[in-house]
């Protein structure tokens, strides 16, 4: 991908963050080292990249502030956590029926957790990409790994 529609650095919000459970926090560091490593991002109506993201919740929202190469802002982008919920939910729910059939199920009811777990993951990430329709433009890995990140800064109760 060319350096103008790419992500080159992003942090997390970590004052965002719900810690979770390990095998969570796991796949939250897989997805920002294979984001950062491969992805297709780009601002519509502005500048090209490459470019830094920083994510977050503020005030029940998503915020991405997007910056150019140089960290100089470029645009704030927010989108409501409602339309979220419930994906995020679900996936969080399937997510610790895996883990635990991990340690005590078989073979075939682990493959069928995991085909729902990557299922809701689909279901958020074509989400996100309906969301950002308009805003930024990203592939649909690119959606997957930064689904991942939203989950990981999903609010704290």
């Amino acid at each position: 991908m060319p350096k103008s529609r790419r992500i080159v650095d992003i942090v997390l919000d970590e004052q965002s963050v719900a810690r979770r459970a390990p095998e969570v926090e796991h796949e939250r560091a897989v997805a920002l080292f294979d984001l950062i490593e491969e992805n297709d991002f780009h601002l519509i109506g502005g500048e090209p990249g490459p470019y830094r993201l920083r994510v977050g919740i503020f005030e029940q929202r998503l915020v991405f502030d997007v910056r150019d190469g140089d960290d100089r802002k470029l645009r704030d982008i927010v989108l409501s956590l409602t339309p979220f919920r419930k994906v995020i939910k679900d996936y969080f729910l399937i997510c610790e029926s895996y883990y635990a059939a991990i340690k005590k199920l078989g073979p075939s009811q682990i493959e069928a957790l995991d085909m729902g777990r990557r299922g809701l993951h689909n279901e958020g990430s074509d989400l996100l990409r309906e969301r950002l329709d308009g805003k930024i433009e990203v592939d649909h890995d690119t959606a997957r790994r930064l689904f991942t990140l939203i989950c990981a800064l999903h609010i704290k109760s």
